[in-house]
């Protein structure tokens, strides 16, 4: 079964033209320790998923810029998270 964390991640990297977009996102989320190899989510992917879209940009903001969630807003349109 396919996480919608891994869903989102292999259809971004196929965007970007990755050949193995699915084969690269399952590796990806297995090395940050978001899924398990046979694809079920561990606690952290739950959180991760649970957070929608925005909520994972404004992660990466935050955690890039030092700053507070708060602080930023999402564009859906870029899937970015700008300081307000």
């Amino acid at each position: 079964m396919t996480s919608i964390l891994e869903t989102r991640l292999k259809r971004q990297l196929a965007a970007k033209g990755e050949d193995n977009a699915k084969g690269l996102a399952h590796a990806l989320l297995v090395k940050r320790g978001h899924i398990k190899p046979n694809g079920e989510l561990t606690t952290e992917g739950q959180k991760r998923q649970d957070m929608g879209n925005a909520g994972r940009a404004k992660d990466r903001a935050a955690k890039y810029s030092k700053g507070k969630l708060s602080d930023f807003t999402y564009n859906p349109k870029t899937n970015k998270a700008r300081k307000r």
